[in-house]
């Protein structure tokens, strides 16, 4: 992030940070804990490789993400940083929010695969 930049408001910063569909919702997901890239991959199928993986390369830059390796798996998988857990509430808020709307609007979800 340009340091040099000036923001017009906290919720601007923000949103130049985590904004855009993909990265909330990958946040999200992380948030339930540390998942491998093919993992990852299958809770989001409509996103395409390419932009998930630039999106975590994003997400990593920026802070909010970790890569983790272990010597008994050459897997590695994505976790959040201290960082990207301090986002918990803010995540929190948003599905409690989006449960809100899904009832007013009738909007459904598509089932998780496991």
């Amino acid at each position: 992030m340009d340091s040099e930049r000036q923001f017009g408001c906290p919720v601007e910063l923000a949103l130049s940070l985590i904004g855009g569909k993909w990265k909330t919702v990958i946040l999200a997901r992380l948030k339930q804990g540390p998942m491998r890239y093919g993992e990852l991959r299958r809770t989001l199928p409509n996103l395409a490789e390419k932009v998930l993986t630039q999106r975590l390369h994003e997400l990593e830059a920026d802070g909010f993400v970790t890569r983790i390796s272990t010597a008994e798996s050459r897997a590695t998988r994505y976790a959040l940083s201290d960082r990207g857990r301090s986002l918990s509430p803010a995540l929190e808020a948003l599905y409690l929010w989006g449960e809100r709307a899904a009832r007013d609007t009738g909007a459904q979800f598509r089932q998780r695969r496991t």
